[in-house]
């Protein structure tokens, strides 16, 4: 039997529009829907993706791809990705989307200036998140959709996982995260997955230190992609390392990259040139359901991230470990590797004294702060200086002996901190910051009544709490007191990395070999703790610590000083000495 050709061509027509049209990989769906408003991006308008972000984006929306692994840098556009992918599968694949991040403001911050903006200006998002029926269920960090639903959750509150499902999880900044008494939250948020056959999970972050890193861990047990760029004089792609990057010395404007394959240099200029033509290549291609992405800021094409700029970043952070540690996590998304377990070599520290201390400052010291221990029977006083620079001197340590529960011992205490130093150009310097720790709780009320009417000096009270991706300082309000948590694992961090590197420290010959014995009392070692590897600082038996625990109490108090280097270095250049602080209480009428 013959058909007729017309009506066969009417059928192939009919079932082509019945046929759904093929996905759009998720660049080209950002690329033609998406706008960034001023407020997010530099560059507004239509989303304008990168080579390497494309690469990234589509495996983001592979549905053949179960898991990706983002180990980034900072300034490569990672937030416009994350967007990308929730406006896409709230608007083309509706379904349950969780995003984990380490605390509640980061949820915050990605609500209020990355999704809710975006959708703002975005026709393809128009209502989406705000349907006359829904939007009363929609709160700051949780939004509903047609067909789907869009929870953002802090994982210092893994508790709240335990409400949700999800078949996509997008995990942001997970070397950000703590391992808490639920676990690792991560895991714990990659269950609530396990009920869809179909699920995807995103992870990337920025990496911290090689032992302790998540998402080092996780990249190492994926593909482990590269983007590698194409020289344009060898025609061959290679990853642009840190190590082929040339400068003439004092001049970052020269900056190149030198091909491995030819030796020939690429100036700055050339830069989107070799981007444009490179591609991501797997190293392990064996692996296959898990794609892996290393991201770099040397590809990055954003201004502050040209090769002139990084160098100039580099040359100021290289002299000291806490600044170089920023550069190698956040501009080559490299895990810092610590010299965990290496003990300080107290003899060694000890014969770097010199003749410094409090009735003998250098010109250089511009601030000076205290770190306070409180016994039952007395209480030591460190005193740091501080440069301009950010060097700290410890010019001296003290003990006031007696009863802390009895007021002449307080009183002794408080007319050290109110002693002026002569400075040598001319002027004269006092404590701009102290700090008394309150964790002994036998003495806490005492440090609260001492530290209460003198706040006004910035003479806070204090407790210490673990934990290695705490801010150095946070305040606290309790028994209506500012109180300053301490991070004191990530001073003693600080620390530990600046005397392995002997740099930022001098001491003064006032110290005694027990105060040099004390500093070193402690060793950074890592345990696994619920399965994970946590890095720790164990007290060497036999060994007290106070003098060790003064230092970390006065770096912390130097976070509270903001006085500027020019103004403070005209104060201490006048003969006059400053006028005392008064203690001021503040009236509790004044509240009401």
């Amino acid at each position: 039997m013959t058909v007729d050709p017309r009506l066969a061509d009417l059928r192939r027509q009919t079932f082509a529009a019945l046929r759904p049209p093929p996905k759009l990989a998720l660049s080209d769906w950002a690329e033609r829907n998406l706008r960034l408003p001023a407020g997010v991006s530099a560059t507004p308008g239509p989303v304008r993706l990168w080579e390497f972000q494309r690469g990234l984006a589509d495996a983001i929306g592979d549905p053949t791809i179960p898991r990706v692994t983002c180990l980034k840098a900072v300034r490569c556009g990672y937030s416009t990705l994350l967007v990308a992918a929730v406006a896409a599968y709230a608007s083309n694949d509706p379904c349950p989307v969780l995003m984990l991040v380490p605390t509640t403001d980061d949820a915050r911050n990605f609500m209020v200036h990355h999704l809710e903006p975006v959708a703002e200006v975005t026709p393809a998002l128009s209502g989406l998140f705000a349907d006359d029926d829904i939007a009363s269920r929609n709160t700051l960090t949780a939004k509903r959709y047609p067909g789907g639903s869009l929870k953002v959750i802090a994982a210092r509150a893994p508790r709240a996982l335990r409400a949700h499902t999800a078949k996509v999880l997008l995990a942001d900044e997970v070397d950000g995260m703590e391992v808490t008494a639920e676990g690792n939250p991560l895991l714990l948020a990659e269950k609530r997955t396990l009920s869809y056959p179909d699920r995807k999970i995103v992870t990337g972050s920025t990496p911290t230190d090689s032992e302790t890193s998540m998402i080092a861990a996780e990249y190492e047990k994926s593909d482990r992609r590269v983007f590698e760029c194409l020289c344009p004089e060898c025609h061959e792609h290679s990853e642009i390392l840190w190590r082929d990057i040339r400068w003439t010395e004092g001049d970052p404007d020269s900056a190149a990259w030198c091909c491995p394959e030819c030796g020939c240099l690429i100036p700055e200029s050339r830069k989107g040139e070799i981007v444009a033509k490179g591609h991501w290549r797997a190293t392990r291609p064996e692996v296959k359901g898990h794609a892996g992405f290393k991201l770099t800021a040397l590809v990055s094409l954003m201004p502050n991230a040209s090769w002139p700029n990084l160098i100039r970043e580099f040359l100021a952070a290289k002299g000291r470990p806490d600044s170089l540690k920023v550069f190698v996590n956040t501009v080559l998304a490299e895990t810092w590797r610590d010299d965990a377990g290496e003990e300080l070599d107290e003899s060694l520290l000890a014969s770097r004294r010199e003749a410094i201390g409090l009735d003998r400052l250098p010109p250089e010291v511009l601030y000076l702060t205290g770190g306070a221990d409180v016994q039952k029977d007395r209480i030591e006083l460190t005193s740091l200086g501080w440069t301009g620079d950010g060097d700290a001197l410890v010019l001296g340590h003290e003990i006031i002996w007696g009863d802390p529960a009895e007021g002449d011992t307080w009183a002794e205490f408080d007319d050290l901190l109110r002693r002026d130093f002569r400075h040598p150009n001319g002027g004269a310097l006092r404590y701009d910051a102290a700090m008394v720790d309150s964790g002994d709780g036998g003495m806490t009320d005492q440090v609260y009544q001492f530290a209460r009417p003198r706040v006004g000096r910035r003479i806070f009270p204090l407790k210490g709490v673990a934990g290695f991706k705490r801010p150095l300082v946070e305040r606290a309000k309790t028994r209506g007191i500012a109180l300053q948590l301490v991070g004191v694992d990530v001073a003693k961090q600080r620390l530990l990395n600046a005397l392995l590197a002997g740099t930022g420290w001098r001491f003064s010959d006032s110290l005694s070999d027990e105060w040099f014995s004390q500093l070193t009392a402690e060793r950074r070692v890592v345990r696994y703790s619920r399965g994970q590897p946590a890095a720790r600082f164990e007290r060497i038996v036999g060994r007290r610590a106070e003098a060790l625990d003064c230092v970390v109490y006065a770096m912390a108090a130097r976070a509270l000083v903001g006085v500027a280097v020019d103004r403070r270095e005209a104060e201490l250049a006048s003969k006059a000495l400053p006028k005392p602080t008064p203690n001021v209480v503040k009236s509790a009428w004044l509240e009401r």
